[in-house]
C-alpha cells in the first residue's frame, strides 16, 4: 500500500527533548570529523592522493573531511560503468525503484538529526535551516517515489477500432548531476533520487565545499538496497571532471543547480554535439534569482518587515530564492524600512552550532570576498542602514546588510550577491513597484505583501517569476506544495518537488497496434 504523500515536519526545537536530541547529533558528527571518504564507482571504493578538503566554514581551521578527488580517468571509468549499468537499471521495476526512496527516506528520517549537524558543521547552517534542509530532503524522496508510481503507467490515449495505443515513459539513459553546496543535502538527494528513479543511471559531482555530506548519503542508498553502479560518486574539479562528463558523448542529460555563469556555460557546452553522440542533451538547470518583495500601502506593515528580514538574512542570504531587494510603495516605504533596520538589529551572528545565532557564516573566502565587494559597491549606490562589516579571522562571517534609497538600475538592485544583503528601493505607487521587481534578467521567486485584491491579482498576472508568494516571504517552498523553478536566467522551470519534475528525466513513447 502506498500512503499519500505529506511532507516531513519541521522539528520544534522549543521543547527541551529536540533540542537534547539535536545537541546528540551534533556530538554524533564531532565524532566523525577529519575521516576520509573514497570515491564510489560501480560500488567499488577508490582512494586517490589528490584529496578535497572539506573545513567548517564557521571555524576555517577545523577539517570536517577529506574526499578523494577524481580526475578525467576515473570520470571515463564512471561513465563506463554507469552505461553498463543503464542496460539493467532501466528494466527495473518502477515499484522497485520507488521502494528504495521509500527506504531511504525513513534511514535518512531515523538519522535526521545527525544529518542536520552535518549541514551544521560542513555547509554552516542555523540549526532551523538545517532542519529544513534534511526534511526537505525526505519530502524530495518520499515524493518522486509516488510520482513515479503515479507515471509508471503513462498517461491513457486514445484508439480506434482495429487500433490500440499506448503512450508511456522511458529513463533516457547516463546523467551527470551537479548540485550546489547551499542547499547540500535536499538538492543533492532530490536531483539524484529523481534520476535514478526514473530509471537513469547517475555520475553524481557534489559541490567541492561539501562533499561529506554527500558521501554521508551514499551510505545511505546502499543500506537502502540501490545496486552498484547506479549512482557514482565522482566529487571532483568542475574544470576538469564536470567539463569533461558536460561534454561526454555518453551524457544523455545533465542536471545542474548553481550560479548563472556556470549553468549558462553548461547549457552552451551541452548544446554541441560530439563525435559518436546520437542525441540532444537535455538540461534541466536551476540558476538563481534576483528576488524582490513588493510592500503595497494597504497591508500589514510588521509582516513586510519581518518578510524581508527572514527572507533576506535567513542562512546568510545563501539561497537562490533569498529577498536581495526589497521594493516599497512611497507611503509606507520609511516605516517598512525603519522596522526592518530594528528586527536586524537583534539577530544574532556566530557559529551556527548554537541555537541562539540565528545567522551563521557565508559558505568560503571566495563567497565571503564576493559579498564584502558588493558591499562596498554598495556604499556607493545607496545609504549603509545596517552592517557592512565581515569577519573572516576565524569563520567566514558577515553582519546582515541594509542599504536605502537605491535606484531601481543599481548593481546591487540588479546582480546576484548570495550573501546577507538587502536593498530597499522606493517606488511610486503598485505598478510602478511591479515594473522594478520585474526589471531583472532573473525570474525565480517574488512576494507581494497587499490587502489590496486588484493589486494582488495584477501580480498574479504581472508578476513574471516562477515562484510568487503572497503575504508571505519569497523563502521555503515545500516540496509537493510549492513546485520551484523559475524563468529567464534563473533557468529552466523545471519544477523540483512538482508534478512534471520526473518527466523531465524521461522521454515519451508511442506504441500502436493494429489488430
Amino acid at each position: 500500500m502506498v500512503f499519500s504523500y505529506k511532507h516531513e515536519p519541521f522539528t520544534d526545537f522549543s521543547l527541551q527533548e529536540n533540542k537534547d536530541a539535536f545537541i546528540t547529533g551534533l556530538a554524533k558528527v564531532g565524532a566523525y570529523l577529519g575521516q576520509e571518504y573514497p570515491l564510489i564507482i560501480g560500488g567499488e571504493r577508490i582512494s586517490t592522493k589528490e584529496k578535497i578538503v572539506s573545513v567548517n566554514p564557521a571555524n576555517h581551521s577545523q577539517v570536517i573531511g577529506s574526499v578523494s578527488k577524481a580526475n578525467k580517468q576515473l570520470a571515463e571509468k564512471a561513465m563506463q560503468i554507469a552505461s553498463e549499468t543503464f542496460k539493467t537499471w532501466r528494466k527495473t521495476k518502477p515499484e522497485m525503484r520507488a521502494d528504495i526512496l521509500f527506504r531511504a527516506a525513513a534511514i535518512v528520517r531515523r538519522r535526521k538529526h545527525e544529518f542536520s549537524a552535518w549541514l551544521v558543521k560542513e555547509a554552516g547552517k542555523p540549526w532551523n535551516e538545517a532542519d529544513a534542509d534534511t526534511a526537505e530532503g525526505i519530502d524530495f524522496m518520499e515524493y518522486y517515489g509516488r510520482q513515479m508510481l503515479k507515471l509508471k503507467e503513462g498517461v491513457p490515449v486514445e484508439s480506434r477500432p482495429s487500433e490500440f495505443n499506448r503512450f508511456s515513459y522511458i529513463p533516457l539513459g547516463v546523467g551527470v548531476i551537479i548540485s550546489p553546496w547551499n542547499f547540500a543535502f535536499a538538492i543533492m538527494a532530490g536531483m539524484t533520487t529523481a534520476a535514478i528513479v526514473s530509471g537513469n543511471t547517475v555520475l553524481l559531482k557534489p559541490a567541492s565545499t561539501t562533499p561529506v555530506i554527500a558521501a554521508k548519503f551514499m551510505e545511505v542508498l546502499e543500506e537502502a538496497g540501490l545496486p552498484a553502479g547506479v549512482v557514482n560518486f565522482i566529487p571532483g574539479s568542475g574544470a576538469e571532471v564536470g567539463d569533461y562528463l558536460v561534454d561526454h558523448p555518453s551524457t544523455r542529460f545533465i542536471s545542474f543547480t548553481g550560479s548563472r555563469d556556470v549553468g549558462v556555460r553548461i547549457f552552451e557546452r551541452a548544446s554541441k554535439v560530439q563525435d559518436s553522440q546520437i542525441w540532444l542533451k537535455r538540461v534541466i538547470a536551476e540558476m538563481g534569482g534576483k528576488d524582490t518583495i513588493v510592500v503595497d500601502k494597504e497591508t500589514d506593515l510588521e509582516l513586510a518587515a519581518q518578510s524581508i528580514v527572514a527572507s533576506a538574512f535567513g542562512f546568510s542570504g545563501q539561497k537562490c530564492s533569498a529577498c536581495s531587494r526589497a521594493v516599497v510603495v512611497a507611503d509606507v516605504y520609511d516605516t517598512v524600512l525603519n522596522r526592518a533596520v530594528e528586527l536586524t538589529k537583534k539577530l544574532m551572528v556566530g557559529d551556527p552550532a548554537y541555537q541562539e545565532n540565528f545567522m551563521g557564516p557565508v559558505n568560503d573566502q571566495a563567497a565571503f570576498d564576493k559579498v564584502m565587494s558588493y558591499i562596498e559597491i554598495g556604499k556607493q549606490e545607496g545609504k549603509l542602514m545596517i552592517g557592512g562589516k565581515g569577519d573572516a579571522r576565524e569563520g567566514w562571517f558577515i553582519q546582515p546588510t541594509i542599504f536605502a534609497h537605491v535606484a531601481e538600475h543599481a548593481r546591487i538592485m540588479q546582480e546576484e550577491i548570495f550573501g546577507p544583503v538587502v536593498a530597499f528601493c522606493k517606488a511610486r505607487d503598485f505598478a510602478h513597484a511591479l515594473e522594478i521587481a520585474n526589471n531583472t534578467e532573473y525570474g525565480l521567486t517574488g512576494a507581494v505583501i497587499s490587502n489590496n485584491r486588484s493589486h494582488i491579482e495584477k501580480a498574479r498576472e504581472d508578476f513574471h517569476v516562477g515562484n510568487l508568494y503572497i503575504n508571505r516571504g519569497c523563502t521555503g517552498a515545500i516540496v509537493g506544495y510549492q513546485p520551484f523553478g523559475g524563468f529567464n536566467m534563473s533557468g529552466t522551470d523545471s519544477k523540483a518537488g512538482g508534478p512534471d519534475y520526473l518527466i523531465q528525466h524521461m522521454q515519451g513513447k508511442t506504441i500502436s497496434e493494429m489488430f
